[in-house]
């Protein structure tokens, strides 16, 4: 804690008081203190580094600016009730805190106007911090606690996000180095509530009614029978419970095969809807959510469907 003798002479100061006044509102710079106070920079600066030396004050760095607020820390009860006293009696804090206003709407402004000349074209071009992986974990954090199976889960990258939240994960996949390497990296994270199993996409190694939420991401167009997989989600889950599907549209790149295994070049919605209901499932919807920029412009369908009770 400051010294509060020290304090109190430093608040004799007609400026040093303001300063502390306005900074009790707000983290400023020294540019808006200048603006405000309308006094030269070298002066605010002295100031403020008299006030920083007696612990009344502090600061911190952002890019190329340095911010200053009251240090709480600092200040005896003494000392704010006397900068509070003191503060009716300089005629110029009206004005400073009528400055302090102006300020506050130029910060809104300026964010205003940057949004308004981005409306239409926010997220076409580059915004800092704004991935669809940031999202995807936000969302995560509001899956409810359940038992999800993840189906075709490769290295399971999806199920430890998903285990974050789920009460139990169980990730199959049909490739024993995939399950190798999936309960490898969840021991080294340690996430307990998930768990890796060998098994094939249409007769996943899951008890029946046993799970919440079936997952087939990118999975269901390596499936020799998609009905089949769909069938299997279906009699792991309970009644009413969802599957979703993340897949590609019907697309016509040949080279998909070789390149990827796949076995299907991706589904119509109507083919997705139509093979849900097939399967056992009711309220199925399919919507393209996503398209490729770059060739062969891949288009990402989002298919769901709940299990009939």
């Amino acid at each position: 804690m400051a010294s509060i003798l020290k304090s109190l002479r430093l608040l004799a100061d007609d400026t040093r008081l303001r300063i502390l006044l306005l900074l009790q509102q707000e983290e400023l710079s020294v540019a808006e203190l200048q603006e405000i106070l309308g006094l030269g920079q070298s002066r605010i600066s002295s100031h403020l580094a008299q006030l920083r030396a007696a612990q009344l004050v502090s600061d911190r760095r952002a890019g190329k600016h340095i911010y200053y607020t009251i240090n709480a820390k600092g200040f005896a009860l003494e000392v704010a009730t006397v900068l509070s006293a003191a503060a009716a009696e300089v005629i110029e804090v009206r004005a400073d805190a009528r400055g302090l206003e102006v300020l506050r709407r130029k910060r809104a402004d300026l964010s205003r106007e940057y949004f308004n000349r981005m409306a239409g074209r926010f997220g076409r071009t580059y915004c800092p911090g704004r991935t669809w992986q940031g999202v995807a974990r936000m969302l995560f954090t509001l899956v409810p606690p359940m038992v999800i199976a993840d189906l075709g889960a490769g290295e399971g990258h999806l199920s430890q996000l998903l285990a974050g939240k789920a009460t139990r994960v169980i990730a199959v996949d049909n490739s024993e180095k995939m399950v190798e390497y999936g309960s490898s990296l969840a021991r080294e994270n340690g996430i307990t509530n998930l768990e890796y199993r060998l098994g094939d996409l249409e007769a996943p190694p899951i008890e029946q009614g046993s799970v919440d939420l079936a997952m087939l991401s990118q999975a269901l167009h390596h499936a020799g029978s998609p009905v089949r997989a769909l069938r299997g989600a279906c009699r792991i889950l309970r009644p009413g419970g969802q599957v979703v599907i993340l897949d590609l549209l019907a697309h016509q790149f040949e080279q998909a095969r070789e390149l990827y295994a796949d076995v299907w070049l991706g589904f119509t919605e109507a083919e997705l809807v139509g093979m849900l209901e097939e399967a056992g499932f009711d309220e199925a919807r399919a919507e393209v959510v996503s398209r490729d920029e770059q060739n062969p412009l891949f288009q990402t369908v989002l298919a769901t469907g709940r299990k009939r009770g």
